[in-house]
């Protein structure tokens, strides 16, 4: 197997690695890994696990190629549509993933077996729900000793829902910085005093981070037979605790209620629906992405239609509710996801490539950009051309709304700044796109001068 089929990510596994061959995703399995997977596939836990929905579920392959190193056994996981990244996700999605973990951890301990990687990464969302995409972070549980995986949790789950549950919700992009998750020191000096009366952020992070200090570069011996399993089931239970008692309340944000606080007409909103319907059945796109979806209004149509579909908003409380809405409702095709498009995620760890950019995680089929270009060109400062070389990358397909300066949306960004975008006009807009796009038709929006764009790239 060449190295070009490796994933990026892959080489901080011992046991095992990701690769791709034929556009699809497997995992090979080491010989260091292979007691370990057959214990999971043998004891019960993989078929509980994969029945509660915790776990990917996978079908193991032949071995295959002229080189494949120590690799035992080559397995294919079911395929995630869409890989989403903790600072990316909204407060339940972290707080979800948080819970998931350690209920993975319960079971895996009444196995044998335990989590040695208790990574954020490590959790993706398929069908709605979060679910463990790392097979071999499940081991053999080696008697008396303490939870390996302890401090990595309290790190990548616990501190980030702390501080946005309890401090600031943008503060959760701390984890854009540290990709081994927000260090319990700053943590701790972030939160409030108060959090100090609660016992499971007293213990697991206020304490946690002052016995790290202190133990800072010191060699610490556990002696064996002192860990039990009941121990160990107690430290997750007090996990746990304190992570369901973290509250995070999605209100009073700017685009929270953005549908209610708008000048399109009764008729204009439903020209709208009608004409996202219409793109979808035209395009018949399998990965739809939504970019400013807001709380996912017009994402559901493209999800209702089959497309897989990614609801990306720069508001944390429109990700949030947008995710609410999925739980409660069991909606399996959508996911939402946090975004700025002026500053998306970045490229990011051991040479830029463990954590992939957004462009690098499509093209998407078809791209829906409703009422968000006069915030990137006049809100932002974003020339048409460039624009319309951006939404060329995103997908082949594309539904864009122009919203002119007569618009009271558009006034207001203009209230507090020069205006200095004589560009910005229609016959600007259709110049600049129609250089990368055949613009296949105009709709206007009854009730309104705004009109949707139905596009196909060049």
């Amino acid at each position: 197997m060449s190295p070009e089929d490796v994933l990026p990510s892959s080489f901080r596994d011992p046991a095992g690695y990701v690769f791709r061959r034929g556009g699809v995703f497997y995992r090979g399995i080491r010989k260091s890994g292979r007691p370990h997977y057959d214990m999971l596939m043998s004891s019960g836990l993989y078929k509980e696990l994969v029945a509660a929905n915790l776990l990917v579920p996978h079908e193991e392959f032949p071995l295959e190629g002229e080189r494949v190193g120590d690799v035992t056994k080559v397995i294919r996981p079911e395929e995630i549509p869409f890989i989403s990244y903790p600072y990316e996700w909204s407060f339940s999605q972290m707080q979800d993933a948080a819970l998931a973990t350690l209920e993975i951890e319960k079971r895996a301990l009444r196995y044998g077996m335990t989590l040695v990687d208790a990574s954020a990464y490590n959790i993706q969302f398929l069908g709605g729900r979060p679910v463990l995409i790392d097979t071999l972070s499940l081991r053999q549980a080696v008697e008396g000793e303490p939870w390996t995986a302890y401090g990595q949790y309290c790190r990548h789950f616990l501190a980030p829902l702390a501080l946005m549950g309890l401090k600031d919700i943008r503060l959760g992009q701390l984890l854009r910085v540290h990709l081994d998750g927000i260090p319990l020191d700053l943590a701790s000096s972030l939160l409030p005093l108060r959090t100090r009366r609660r016992l499971p952020l007293l213990l697991h992070l206020h304490i946690h981070a002052k016995s790290q200090k202190r133990f800072e570069g010191r060699q610490v011996r556990v002696a064996r037979g002192k860990v039990g399993r009941q121990a160990l089931l107690g430290l997750v239970d007090s996990l746990e605790s304190g992570i369901k008692k973290l509250h995070w309340r999605a209100s009073g944000t700017e685009w929270a209620d953005y549908y209610e606080d708008t000048n399109y007409s009764t008729e204009g909103l439903d020209d709208k629906r009608k004409t996202v319907e219409e793109f979808i059945r035209e395009v018949r796109p399998r990965t739809v992405w939504d970019l400013g979806g807001n709380i996912g209004t017009f994402s559901r149509i493209a999800a209702a239609a089959g497309a897989y579909t990614v609801s990306f908003d720069i508001d944390p409380a429109c990700v949030e509710m947008n995710y609410l809405r999925i739980r409660r409702e069991k909606e399996e095709n959508l996911l939402p996801l946090l975004l700025d498009l002026t500053n998306p995620s970045p490229g990011a760890g051991w040479e830029n490539k463990e954590r992939m950019t957004l462009l690098e995680r499509g093209p998407a089929d078809a791209v829906l950009a409703l009422a968000l270009l006069h915030h990137l060109a006049i809100g932002n400062n974003l020339p048409l051309d460039k624009a319309a070389r951006f939404f060329a990358r995103t997908g082949r397909h594309l539904l864009l709304e122009f919203v002119p300066k007569s618009d009271s949306q558009v006034k207001r960004l203009l209230v507090t700044r020069e205006d200095v975008f004589d560009a910005y006009t229609q016959e600007g807009f259709e110049r600049a796109f129609g250089e990368v796009f055949t613009i296949k038709r105009r709709v206007p929006l009854s009730g309104s001068e705004r009109a949707l764009y139905i596009m196909e790239k060049k």
